[in-house]
């Protein structure tokens, strides 16, 4: 049976309609077990000898609104296993409750406040979960980024005191995916590394970069140094003949269309107004030019 050493956090911001997990564990590919999460529903971490079907059983109860205090105790009262788990859930309406069995590995254990649930087993130590909370509480931000913050305080406070493997954070709001089909807006995995944290941390700045976007004060008018450098960037890369001029045309337009939708870059771009979100043309200058 799987032992999943591991810690986690368990939130939601009610304000924003989010609720996410942030885990990691000296284990293989965490994140395809612990984070259960749905937006307006609520979110379950589980772990230690993890029991994966408190994940979508625990979420079936919750919209059908049952809190997440009770779901506890429902799926606890099935397990005859309950002693060796280790859970932590976020309900609706932000109650968070978390549990670790008398046969958790220690040192394991957890806590909880308004909208939030820690916990963590085989731990170098009670701090790993209070680090973890503290940093939550006083990072600003929204939730990924809270989220993660807590993860990467527990994480360098000493964290699976076996070492480290895997990381993960899933995090749900309503229409949240790509395209808003989904509720699924950040799910980013680092399954086997040396320091995982760190890398999911990349992921997450990675995200940023291609799906968010910026206010009109951080765009970048196409003209003059910035346009030039992105003109050179896609001579070399065979996107663009003329010269280089740094005058914004109507085939510097098509080629940065072509340019910049290959990168992924598409929803950063203002073809009709001239502009690009000044994280992409850091971005692209640091990464072409050399």
């Amino acid at each position: 049976m799987p032992r999943f050493s591991t810690f986690s956090i368990v939130a939601c911001d009610l304000k924003t309609k989010t609720w996410g997990i942030a885990v990691a564990s000296k284990f293989p590919a965490v994140g395809a077990a612990v984070p259960w999460v749905q937006a307006e529903v609520g979110a379950v971490a589980t772990q230690s000898y993890v029991n994966t079907s408190y994940g979508p059983n625990g979420l079936e109860m919750m919209a059908e609104g049952v809190s997440a205090e009770e779901t506890l105790e429902k799926l606890l009262a099935n397990d005859e296993q309950r002693e060796i788990r280790q859970v932590g859930l976020v309900d609706a309406q932000g109650h968070a409750v978390t549990f670790t069995g008398k046969k958790c590995h220690d040192w394991a254990g957890g806590v909880t406040g308004p909208g939030y649930a820690i916990q963590g087993n085989i731990l170098t130590g009670a701090n790993v979960i209070q680090d973890m909370e503290t940093t939550f509480l006083d990072t600003e931000g929204d939730l990924p980024a809270r989220l993660y913050a807590a993860l990467y305080a527990g994480d360098r406070s000493g964290g699976d005191k076996r070492g480290r493997q895997a990381a993960a954070i899933y995090v749900a709001k309503p229409k949240g995916g790509y395209g808003g089909f989904l509720d699924r807006w950040i799910d980013y995995r680092v399954d086997n590394a040396l320091d995982p944290v760190p890398e999911l941390g990349e992921l997450l700045e990675l995200h940023e970069l291609y799906m968010g976007t910026s206010p009109e004060s951080e765009r970048v008018k196409l003209e003059g140094v910035v346009l030039r450098n992105l003109q050179k960037i896609m001579v070399k890369l065979g996107y663009y003949q003329p010269k280089i001029d740094g005058i914004y045309t109507e085939t510097v337009k098509e080629a940065l269309n072509s340019f910049l939708g290959n990168e992924n870059f598409e929803n950063r771009f203002h073809p009709e107004e001239g502009y690009l979100d000044q994280p992409v043309v850091n971005y692209l200058i640091k990464k072409f030019k050399k």
